[in-house]
């Protein structure tokens, strides 16, 4: 799993522009969830989404993902859970403080972000604290209703 990861980083210009239009599908999609009713969809979809992410991110299915904010590094791989920067911790060859075997999950989203337009921009961006409420649902319902204008 670890290797798909930085290779999910490495091509971070790729899976996000497949990751813009997987959303403008999701959003086109919003009255058929609608009508099926999200709450039918929730657990399907979070089983899809959570194969599909858990293979090339090591998703964590936090049910708030910014990936495309973060380089493809999904910042709940950090051992501290940090979503907006890292620790005081990196090890002086980048590895992370607590797991001292793993490249710490921000230096990798600072030279994921450098390979998708606006990443670096996107990567300044103050991220919220994860509600933990939402532990296990599907960010892509989350993200298809809320760009649907149905934040309901």
């Amino acid at each position: 799993m670890y290797s798909v990861r930085l290779w999910s980083v490495r091509h971070a210009r790729g899976l996000n522009s497949f990751y813009r239009g997987f959303e403008r599908a999701l959003t086109a999609l919003h009255p058929l969830f609608k009508r099926i009713g999200y709450q039918r969809l929730e657990r399907p979809v979070a089983v899809l989404e959570h194969s599909i992410k858990g293979l090339l991110f090591d998703c964590r299915m936090c049910g708030q993902c910014i990936l495309s904010s973060t380089g493809m590094s999904c910042p709940m791989n950090c051992p501290k859970n940090l979503r907006n920067g890292p620790c005081g911790g990196v090890r002086a060859d980048g590895n992370c403080e607590v797991r001292p075997d793993m490249k710490c999950v921000w230096n990798l989203a600072v030279a994921g972000s450098a390979r998708i337009p606006g990443g670096t921009e996107a990567l300044s961006h103050i991220q919220l604290p994860v509600d933990r409420r939402l532990t296990g649902k599907s960010s892509w319902l989350r993200v298809a209703r809320e760009r649907a204008g149905d934040g309901a």
